[in-house]
């Protein structure tokens, strides 16, 4: 076969396969994937030492790849209404995803890819009656074009049900952009439609009348400014463990997990800012949803070196509504919230702030 013979061929077989694409595909790669992080969950919370630990954390299955084969899967299939549900799939996994460029800096590694989902929503299937699932898909983006999409959902789809759920996915947004009073009336006007239009619709096995009350319980309760609950329970070790305790220290909460992704990222940027303010009235009290005996073997190690209380069942996680994880606070040494979002700088350097403020005592 000849160069331009071969070309040919592999032209050919590219759009056979791109014409192969349907609905049962995209079905068989969210089993994969959900097969796979299955698999691993519990091979994770198997591991006893730190080698096993590291073995298995470096074979989690790359949520990068799933997203590349439903993306070929749906790319140039966006028009047809069947590519909204997978479409929104891809939301839930693509929007955290990155990629390294050549001089060592990231980027996003689905952006182009994101925006097209989101014009194919706009332009082809507003109308759709099946647009619930993407309504809560686009929340994952904590984008302002994302939020314009749902606004625009929420006042104008044909269907009141849908809606209802786009409201409640623009006041999920709106509450990563800040809390001045234009936004926080925005959220509650928002909660208000979903609670009346939607309540009764099932999310993956929660109503949306539920996740209102959890947003309308965050407004009241866990907005900054506000003193978060005093959470009382055991550590893993089984001794008692209250979050009042720590008065006078800035305390960042994290809610965390040995088997959420990025995990070991998440251990590495504690643990460094634990040992950054080492000495200084400071603590990291951490809530975590791993089996007692995996989150004792972590701190035995040395891996976590942070005090946990043991919540396997995520009994306190409710407490303050845990929707995504990690998920951290920065609360002052009165328990006032400053902070709550990402793990990372924004939330250190809130702790850094907060510090700087508290005058040492006369015997120091």
């Amino acid at each position: 076969m000849n160069r331009l013979s071969r070309r040919i061929a592999v032209v050919f077989l590219l759009a056979a396969a791109s014409a192969a694409a349907s609905p049962a595909d995209a079905q068989q790669i969210q089993k994969k994937w959900q097969v796979a992080i299955d698999q691993w969950t519990v091979e994770s919370r198997a591991a006893a030492t730190p080698e096993a630990r590291a073995k298995i954390s470096s074979r989690r299955p790359d949520p990068t790849l799933f997203a590349t084969q439903m993306w070929e899967a749906i790319g140039s299939e966006l028009d047809e209404e069947w590519s909204i549900e997978p479409a929104a799939w891809f939301l839930r996994i693509a929007p955290g995803l990155l990629m390294t460029r050549a001089d060592g800096s990231t980027t996003p590694a689905f952006a182009k890819e994101i925006e097209a989902i989101r014009k194919a929503v706009e332009t082809r299937h507003f109308k759709s009656l099946k647009l619930i699932p993407m309504c809560m898909a686009l929340v994952t983006t904590q984008d302002p074009r994302s939020l314009a999409v749902l606004e625009k959902i929420q006042a104008k789809h044909p269907d009141k049900k849908t809606q209802g759920v786009a409201a409640l996915a623009a006041a999920m947004i709106l509450k990563t952009l800040g809390d001045d009073k234009e936004l926080m009336r925005k959220r509650l006007t928002y909660l208000r439609k979903a609670i009346i239009e939607s309540s009764e619709i099932d999310l993956e096995g929660i109503t949306v009348a539920k996740l209102a009350e959890d947003e309308l319980y965050i407004i009241r309760f866990l907005s900054k400014g506000r003193v978060a609950p005093d959470l009382s329970g055991l550590d893993s070790t089984g001794q008692p463990l209250k979050l009042s305790a720590h008065k006078g220290k800035v305390i960042v909460l994290l809610f965390w997990g040995s088997a959420i992704q990025d995990a070991a990222k998440v251990v590495q940027i504690t643990a460094e800012m634990v040992k950054k303010f080492h000495g200084r009235p400071f603590t990291v009290i951490g809530v975590n949803h791993d089996p007692l005996e995996k989150l004792r073997a972590l701190q035995a190690d040395g891996t976590v070196t942070w005090q946990n209380f043991s919540d396997p069942d995520n009994q306190l996680a409710g407490e303050f509504r845990v929707g995504s994880w990690p998920l951290v606070y920065v609360l002052d040494g009165e328990r006032k919230i400053h902070y709550a979002g990402a793990l990372g700088s924004f939330a250190e350097l809130t702790a850094e702030a907060l510090l700087s403020e508290i005058k040492p005592s006369a015997s120091e």
